[in-house]
């Protein structure tokens, strides 16, 4: 639970932290007065509050969020309130956010979110400067799992163990991590070009994150039944089973492909199991029972129970390393990826595609936060990069409030030549306050009671 707790804390309060950073600047380059700078909303806790100039610095009350309130010479209503109220100081007429022209506020205003993608870049290329990235090479088809495919994808069940993938939307892919971000990623229609077949698959899944998963789950890489793991004191390893035996049968079924002995181990908990492997030119039968394990479906991403031999197969794995350049490069590229796929999630609520069970509010966060923090850094750092990037578009929408509710006003100042009326942008950010206090609820009923 500390962890938990911890966790959720660092990571929301970096992403505000840079998010909010990237406003507080672009306004003081831009020469606006910063009254105050704040992690959470709500009035300042006084003890954690401090000033620096014409800026008072602090935590508040309330830790859902952040702002930068700056000099303003309008009454703000709710949103001032959420600001903490009214500045103490005295105000420069001649440095209030109004006085600037509308392409100044529109960078003050776009200068969070932005703040928001380059910290995401910036995370995902230090990962991959520091650690690399392995790249399965492989695009060979072991099975397709047909019950799983979702709707617009029937094609895929055409598909033969061996087959080879090469080419997606015509661009050739080499690496089974780079095959799934194509099925992931791109809109329909998806051409899927098989090695052999004059014509490609025709897949109209719809750009969701739901059916994409489902897309992806259903379908396993090829990889001979080649041992390159043998746990100490599993079942394998007390039968004989040594690195680089070939697997050639069990239970005299002919064995051609990692997946499928792996799914006669799962299918033979408790029960002997006759298996004939290849070493060194001559075969050999050793007899061995699969212990009951809790093993993670692959398709379904849940926790069953099935057989375990503790066997571990000889992957075509490379390990990448990148330099800066690359690092960078891979950095945007993994971003611009999540980007995507958080849009067509958004596409997919506003056309009711994806059901709003799916949200997930600051619970879900906190949990998500407490299971990176156990796996490692480098599975926190990716989960603030993603978090980075849906807190760059989700403040993007053109709700009042939000950064892209502050665009709409600006866009409907420059078409009009002068500022809609105080009365209608008061009423208008009133409403986009119930908008996402009604999200941020049913956000947290989902976390409380279900999505299902």
């Amino acid at each position: 639970m500390f962890l938990t707790i911890a966790s959720f804390i660092v990571v929301i309060g970096v992403l505000i932290f840079v998010h909010e950073l990237g406003h507080f600047l672009a306004a003081k380059a831009l020469g606006v007065q910063i009254l105050r700078f704040s992690l959470g909303i709500g009035p300042p806790v006084k003890r954690l509050s401090f000033r620096r100039g014409e800026t008072e610095y602090c935590l508040s009350w309330l830790p859902i969020g952040g702002y930068v309130s700056m000099a303003t010479l309008e009454e703000q209503g709710a949103a001032q309130a959420l600001e903490g109220g009214a500045a103490s100081v005295r105000i420069d007429p001649e440095r209030v956010f109004e006085r600037r022209p509308v392409w100044a506020r529109a960078i003050i205003l776009l200068a969070g979110v932005t703040m928001n993608a380059v910290f995401a870049v910036i995370a995902f290329a230090a990962l991959a400067g520091t650690r690399g990235i392995d790249r399965t090479q492989t695009t060979q088809v072991d099975s397709v799992w047909v019950a799983e495919l979702p709707a617009g994808a029937a094609e895929l069940g055409t598909l033969q163990r061996g087959d080879r993938i090469v080419a997606v939307n015509g661009a050739s892919v080499t690496s089974w991590e780079a095959l799934l971000e194509k099925l992931f990623t791109l809109p329909p229609p998806v051409a899927v070009q098989i090695e052999g077949r004059p014509a490609p698959l025709t897949l109209t899944v719809p750009l969701e994150e739901a059916a994409r998963t489902a897309l992806v789950r259903a379908l396993d890489p090829f990889f001979a039944p080649v041992i390159d793991q043998v746990m100490p004191g599993a079942p394998a390893q007390r039968a004989g089973v040594q690195v680089g035996d070939r697997v050639v049968a069990a239970n005299g079924v002919p064995i051609t492909s990692w997946f499928q002995f792996t799914r006669i181990v799962r299918e033979s908990e408790g029960r002997p199991l006759s298996i004939e492997i290849e070493r060194g030119g001559a075969r050999l039968t050793l007899a061995l029972t699969p212990e009951r394990r809790s093993v993670t479906d692959p398709h379904t991403g849940k926790n069953l129970m099935g057989g375990y031999l503790g066997l571990g197969a000889r992957e075509p794995v490379v390990h990448e390393r990148f330099g800066v350049a690359g690092a960078v490069v891979e950095g945007t590229r993994r971003s611009v990826q999540v980007a995507g796929q958080v849009v067509g999630a958004v596409f997919g609520l506003v056309t009711g595609r994806v059901s709003v069970r799916e949200l997930g509010g600051p619970i879900r966060i906190g949990q998500v936060s407490g299971e990176a923090a156990r796996l490692g850094v480098a599975a926190l750092v990716t989960l603030m990069a993603v978090l980075s990037i849906n807190l760059a578009i989700l403040n993007l929408l053109p709700i009042p409030v939000l950064d892209g509710g502050g665009l709409l006003f600006l866009l409907a100042e420059a078409i009009r030549r002068r500022p809609l009326s105080i009365e209608l942008r008061t009423r208008l950010t009133n409403v986009g306050l119930i908008v996402v206090a009604a999200i941020m609820l049913f956000a947290i009923s989902n976390d409380v009671f279900g999505r299902r």
